[in-house]
């Protein structure tokens, strides 16, 4: 049997692939928008193994599989022998002889590569400690349905050199544009990841990786599972807030995106998260098309 497509970063598809994927989101947001109906995925399941909670990312999936005429079935670590202590592969080995694609929530990211390797279906990453793919396909959506192609700008990370810093990395290795990233001493992105994309710089100051940016992105400070961290977080990223000042430095057309949940006040203020600049709820929606796209690409193949 033929190893299946995965997607557990942005490097599993090609440049191309990656392109007429984000191209695809929006013309199936065309699609439903306009009232179609477009049931490519009729009678195909997914099954979700979700370790770690999740609005967007669940919400999307499942809403997404329903869109395109099929079914989706949610697993918490209270709903599978994972909980119990059965071990990766063989839960891998037994979910994916019943369903068609799996998308995978967990925190240390071995453990998805090596539940795909023993799958004998696509899986997707949902989200790992290293990478939220799933994540920069919206984000790049919802970049060229407001400005066009982002091959040749210029993004500026601003905060944590967190999954979502990796994956920015390896997006604009893919897609092309100029990376600046702004990170406190000591939570610097993994070096082997940055080491990839000559076009991604390390800018100490935030001010100077903001000036001039067609794109402002940042996170919350402490992520799920570091908690306790969160004081001590809130210290040291004080000065990597996204605020009106900061957002002054960069191209008046820039925009500024988030991921979502946002912590108001912290990593970036209500003005600037409300403001005309922002276009995080586009960003949020945006994750429902680019996943149809992506599991559409998965289970049928180009369009």
């Amino acid at each position: 049997m033929p190893r299946p497509r995965q997607f557990l970063s942005l490097l599993d598809l090609s440049p191309d692939e990656l392109t007429r994927t984000i191209t695809r989101a929006s013309i199936l947001k065309t699609l439903h928008l306009s009232g179609e109906i477009f049931e490519p995925l009729k009678n195909r399941s997914l099954g979700m193994i979700f370790e770690k909670s999740s609005t967007r990312t669940r919400v999307s999936f499942e809403v997404g599989m329903q869109q395109l005429g099929g079914g989706a079935l949610f697993l918490s670590p209270r709903d599978t022998q994972l909980g119990r202590g059965e071990p990766v592969e063989d839960t891998a080995r037994v979910l994916s002889r019943m369903v068609d694609v799996i998308s995978v929530r967990t925190f240390e990211h071995d453990k998805l590569e090596l539940f795909a390797r023993y799958s004998r279906v696509p899986v997707i990453n949902a989200l790992t400690d290293r990478f939220h793919p799933c994540q920069l396909l919206a984000d790049m959506q919802t970049y060229a349905e407001h400005r066009g192609d982002i091959c040749g700008r210029t993004v500026a990370w601003v905060g944590d050199g967190n999954n979502m810093c990796h994956s920015y990395i390896n997006a604009s290795r893919q897609l092309g544009f100029k990376l600046r990233i702004a990170c406190p001493e000591g939570y610097m992105p993994d070096p082997d990841i940055l080491q990839t994309n000559g076009d991604a710089e390390l800018v100490r100051d935030p001010r100077d990786a903001v000036e001039g940016v067609d794109l402002v992105v940042t996170d919350v400070w402490a992520s799920m599972g570091q908690e306790g961290e969160q004081a001590e977080r809130a210290a040291r990223f004080a000065p990597y807030q996204v605020n009106a000042g900061l957002m002054s430095l960069a191209h008046p057309d820039a925009l500024f995106m988030h991921c979502l949940p946002a912590h108001r006040g912290e990593e970036v203020t209500v003005d600037v998260l409300e403001g005309p600049q922002s276009v995080v709820w586009d960003e949020a929606e945006n994750r429902l098309h680019a996943q149809k796209a992506l599991l559409e690409f998965l289970l049928v193949g180009p369009a």
